[in-house]
Parts: structure tokens; C-alpha cells; sequence
């Protein structure tokens, strides 16, 4: 069996008049996260996660943010082409692990359902994937409200018969 690690990254400024969408759900607050795409902070870090650990690049490689087909794009769907990209190549996922960083609004009755969404793209059982969220204590960006970013981790597995030497 084969393993391999990914970690991905992504921030974005919160702007007033924009839908707050993290994880694919829409969030009720008075911002939303400004970005080409509908900014979704945790699927982007997600996305580069899984293509890091593969050596597919990153997601500003495969959707490049001076193309208007991707302006206003759900992030849900450019996930589940990540994934198809993923599973063409015979891996699948052991474990995902995830952390938003946002001083508001309250993320933990959220939580639940961002699981369901990335377990039905990856076709996983949500007990394989983990979301979290946290504040930075008022410092940073973050902090200030002028952001949100988020973290994921994720490790994916290829089994012997589909290892290619």
C-alpha cells in the first residue's frame, strides 16, 4: 500500500455583500469571503491538499483566476473535479483534516454539515474526515474580522494492485 500526505492553505478578505459559503454551506453573517470564485476558503484548502499530495499542482494552476468560466464558480464543483483527477489515478481517502480560522461568526453549528458535504464529493464516511474551528484571540487578520483562512491536512492511499512502477 502506498500513502501520501497533502497539506493545503487558503485565506481570503471578508467583504460586506457576499454570500459567507465555507465547507459548500451557506453561512447567515453580514459578510462574505471576496474572491474570484465564491472564495470558499475551506474546499480551496481542501483541493490544494489533495493535489499536493499527489504532485498535481494547485488549484490556482487548474483554475486560474483571470478565467471568467470560473468567476463566481461553486467550490463543490471544483471539488469533485479535484476528485475525479484524484480517483483516476487509483487513490482514495484514508483520512481528511481540516481547521477554520475566523473570529466570527459562531462555525460550530456548521460543522456537521460541511463534514456531510466533503464525505458525499469524496465518497467517504464522515468519520474520515474532521473539520474544526478556531479564533486567533482578536490577533491577526483573522482576528480583526478582515479574513478567514483555513488549513487541511490530508492523507490519501493507493492500494498494491494499483500501484503503477
Amino acid at each position: 500500500m502506498e500513502l501520501r500526505i497533502g497539506h493545503g492553505y487558503d485565506a481570503h478578505r471578508l467583504k460586506t455583500g457576499r454570500k459567507l459559503i465555507l465547507g459548500g454551506i451557506e453561512i447567515p453573517w453580514e459578510k462574505g469571503l471576496d474572491g474570484h470564485s465564491d472564495a470558499d476558503v475551506l474546499i480551496h484548502a481542501v483541493m490544494d491538499a489533495f493535489l499536493g499530495a499527489l504532485a498535481m499542482g494547485d488549484i490556482g494552476g487548474m483554475f486560474p483566476d483571470h478565467e471568467e468560466a470560473y468567476r463566481d464558480a461553486d467550490s463543490t464543483q471544483l471539488l469533485e473535479r479535484v476528485w475525479e483527477r484524484v480517483t483516476a489515478a487509483g487513490w482514495h481517502l484514508e483520512n481528511l483534516d481540516a481547521t477554520i480560522i475566523a473570529q466570527a461568526p459562531k462555525l460550530s453549528p456548521h460543522l456537521p454539515g460541511m463534514r456531510e458535504v466533503l464525505a458525499g464529493i469524496c465518497g467517504a464516511n464522515t468519520s474520515r474526515i474532521s473539520i474544526k474551528a478556531t479564533t486567533e484571540e482578536r490577533m491577526g487578520f483573522t482576528g480583526s474580522e478582515e479574513g478567514i483562512c483555513a488549513h487541511a491536512v490530508c492523507l490519501l492511499r493507493k492500494s498494491e494492485e494499483e500501484l503503477s512502477f
